[in-house]
């Protein structure tokens, strides 16, 4: 199938609104990452409904916990630098630890055209944490690092994804296993952290569309993508989401960013090409 990139794209231009949308609700992050993943989670795990016995293991279960630790590392990090740079940092670093693991882990060693986007990436976020970082001084090196922290948590659920899917299990099933184990750690997170805020419909909207929206559709579309996309090539189109985020911090939330920080976005916008054109013309040879 060709729309596999398609469904990765669609999937990371839905992650790309959840940063944003957080932020419109006065929230505890964890508690409002936590309040995503039990809707999202459950949501994946009811639509696989039986099948979820056929691919269930270990290694989804390690993922699951990994999902989850990116989901509190995501939130965490956004209230620290904003939207713009701790999406950048989590997603951006996302394919470097994708592609090493995916080495590491099958041996496939990463290609000089992914090698090309990654590193466009790397320094788009450079230039991006360049330019927003000297003015939230300690809050933003914290945010940095935890949104790394997620990068590599990402990384990790999404070849183990991958791996499974490689197999032949069915990519509904993968991820509701994993999202559904997400959901049940984070129960016991939300009921500590309290639901107060859900009681305004802000609140209840906001966590629905977290939920649903940039959750369990997103990662049904990315599932849907990576049976015929590469893992490693999938995490650069994953891209797409802190070119939205950042967007969508500019315009709707009226953060601002210099201008060494739009070419940081450019950069990113030009690794996502260069990922992308040279599958397409290669499709088109006999």
């Amino acid at each position: 199938m060709k729309n596999g990139p398609l469904a990765v794209v669609a999937a990371s231009v839905l992650w790309g609104t959840a940063g944003t949308a957080g932020l419109l609700v006065s929230a505890d992050s964890v508690a409002l990452a936590a309040a995503r993943l039990v809707i999202g989670g459950t949501a994946l795990a009811l639509f696989a409904g039986t099948r979820l016995r056929t691919v269930i293991s270990p290694g989804l279960l390690l993922g699951a916990v990994a999902v989850a630790g990116y989901q509190l590392c995501f939130f965490a990090a956004i209230a620290r630098t904003g939207v713009a740079i701790g999406s950048v940092v989590a997603i951006g670093s996302g394919p470097v630890f994708t592609g090493l693991l995916s080495w590491l882990w099958h041996g496939r060693r990463p290609s000089g055209r992914w090698t090309l986007a990654t590193t466009a990436a790397v320094c788009g976020c450079a230039a991006l944490i360049a330019g927003g970082g000297a003015e939230a001084g300690g809050q933003v090196l914290a945010g940095v690092l935890l949104a790394l922290l997620g990068g590599l948590l990402y990384a990790f659920y999404a070849v183990v994804a991958s791996s499974a899917i490689g197999r032949g299990a069915e990519s509904g099933a993968v991820m509701g296993v994993m999202f559904g184990g997400a959901a049940a750690i984070m129960v016991p997170v939300l009921i500590a952290g309290g639901v107060e805020w859900l009681a305004a419909p802000r609140g209840v909207l906001t966590v629905l569309y977290l939920g649903l929206g940039t959750t369990a559709l997103s990662y049904f579309l990315y599932g849907r993508g990576l049976r015929t996309t590469p893992v490693a090539t999938a995490a650069t189109l994953a891209l797409t989401e802190p070119a939205v985020a950042a967007l969508l911090g500019l315009v709707v939330l009226g953060e601002r960013l210099p201008p060494v920080s739009i070419a940081g976005l450019v950069l990113l916008a030009l690794g996502l090409v260069a990922v992308v054109v040279p599958e397409r013309e290669l499709e088109s040879q006999p």
